[in-house]
């Protein structure tokens, strides 16, 4: 499965709330927020040790289609696919999780930070990876400049882009989806801000429709 497959399961979505949630006991309640904000996909990193549950819950939610995030081992993605999820990201590209992954049947969207690892990655039959971390590693002017020479790859630029950014990166022609913790940070997980991540969620939805 590549990342034609992510396209046809994120169904047109360009925003990807990216969870790390500490306590299951917010799954519910956040995939209220989410979804009534108007997102149709979220991202849950394999971080803490409630993500299985958190992941669980969210994919029993119904309003979202949901993945697992952080995924670094064949191992993680047996339970993640268990757990409900839809695709799969790491944060780099290791071979035997994508090759578990396409055993499995979902599709997988590594992270990559140079060119070598672009051809890796396009060698192994993926057309999307996760450019990570896309501000880091020089935001926009990075994503151009890799995207030029292989204009068949598609991207997920994530980390370090917040609600101002999200305009620019949705602009380039390379990007499919654009992830982003910004929408409901631990912060708001903690004092459970749902309605504040409910306002940021449809903030990012609606420019993103633009």
């Amino acid at each position: 499965m590549t990342g034609t497959g992510l396209a046809c399961v994120l169904d047109g979505a360009r925003v990807i709330p990216v969870l790390t949630v500490p306590s299951a006991a917010t799954a519910g309640p956040l995939a209220d927020a989410l979804a009534t904000g108007g997102a149709r996909c979220a991202e849950v990193t394999f971080r803490t040790s409630d993500a299985e549950q958190v992941l669980k819950t969210m994919a029993a939610h119904g309003g979202l289609t949901v993945g697992a995030g952080t995924v670094l081992t064949p191992e993680q993605v047996e339970r993640a696919v268990a757990a409900g999820a839809r695709f799969v990201v790491s944060p780099g590209l290791d071979e035997t999780v994508v090759a578990k992954c396409r055993e499995l049947g979902v599709p997988v969207v590594p992270g990559i930070a140079t060119a070598t690892e672009l051809m890796r990655a396009l060698k192994a039959g993926l057309d999307t990876v996760k450019l990570f971390p896309a501000e880091p590693l020089g935001g926009i002017p990075m994503l151009r400049a890799l995207a030029a020479p292989f204009p068949r790859a598609r991207f997920v630029p994530t980390g370090g882009i917040g609600a101002p950014l999200l305009p620019a990166y949705l602009a380039a022609p390379a990007v499919l989806a654009v992830g982003g913790s910004w929408m409901a940070t631990a912060d708001h997980l903690r004092r459970g801000e749902y309605a504040e991540i409910r306002r940021l969620t449809a903030e990012a939805v609606h420019g993103s429709a633009r």
